[in-house]
């Protein structure tokens, strides 16, 4: 009798391991389980608005560094200079990556918005180009330039001629310089403001545009080679990554400023941009 209750005894004690056994095995699996959904849920899909490259070239390299952080990053490719702030101001985007602050902060002067910016990445080379002329000493008094017709460029534009002795401006008293505050035009040039997107279009009918590389380049030009003007670094007009002040800190865009300053996206533009776009960082 006492051998028939230790035996009894003893398949008890086994049947309840291989019970706990299997209950380990199945919390194990569920565990696993609910790691793997925890890891879907916690991806992150993070919306940036850009126009063209290299801003849009640069955010590219980014998407695998950002994919490693659990981050999907969606580039949002929009047709104008306008699109793009207003999608954020919306909420209809996280972030957008096309515009210098001064731009930024006319737009929140205009539509009561509170974008911010996140971090400087390059300096898109401003200059002066010509079709006809190679030298901006050859050209004629009278001559009609070209510039960008939103505040902040035509104060960006006057402020690359006032640096090359093309003009004289005043001390400035407003938030941008405007032709108003030309005091001194020794060849009587005429500024004529055109939207951004217009200027590359008038390269063959005026004396010089003043523009960006990344307006120049679909007409084969670039600073280096062809500019009779450039502005070089020193100034407030790097090309940044913006955000709004309620998200500006979230992880994801902080990620994706880090990723942005990365030594991968300083070769790209050193290797790719010559001059084009200086990293700003």
């Amino acid at each position: 009798m006492k051998k028939m209750m230790f035996l009894t005894s003893m398949a008890l004690v086994f049947l309840a391991g291989c019970g706990e056994d299997q209950e380990n095995t199945d919390n194990g699996e569920t565990q696993d389980e609910n790691e793997e959904q925890n890891q879907e849920q916690e991806e992150v899909t993070l919306t940036v608005a850009s126009l063209i490259s290299p801003m849009t070239d640069i955010l590219e390299l980014t998407e695998p560094m950002l994919a490693e952080e659990g981050i999907d990053l969606q580039i949002e490719v929009l047709g104008d200079n306008v699109q793009p702030n207003a999608a954020l101001a919306n909420e209809e985007v996280d972030a957008n990556f096309f515009q210098h602050v001064p731009y930024m902060e006319e737009y929140n002067r205009n539509h009561d918005a509170n974008l911010v910016p996140v971090e400087e990445i390059y300096f898109a080379n401003y200059g002066v180009y010509s079709e006809e002329y190679d030298d901006i000493d050859h050209l004629p008094e009278g001559s009609v330039i070209a510039i960008a017709n939103d505040p902040s460029n035509v104060d960006r534009s006057l402020t690359l001629l006032d640096q090359h002795g093309i003009i004289t401006l005043d001390e400035k008293t407003g938030n941008y310089y405007t032709q108003s505050d030309i005091i001194e035009n020794p060849n009587d040039y005429t500024f004529e403001e055109v939207d951004l997107l217009m200027l590359s279009r008038m390269y063959d009918d005026v004396g010089a545009v003043v523009m960006t590389p990344a307006y120049a380049e679909p007409l084969g030009l670039t600073p280096k080679n062809d500019a009779l003007l450039t502005e070089g670094t020193d100034n407030e007009f790097a090309i940044t990554l913006v955000a709004r002040e309620d998200n500006v800190d979230d992880e994801a865009i902080q990620k994706l400023a880090e990723a942005m300053t990365s030594d991968e996206v300083r070769e790209f533009l050193e290797e790719n941009y010559d001059e084009t776009a200086i990293p700003a960082f």
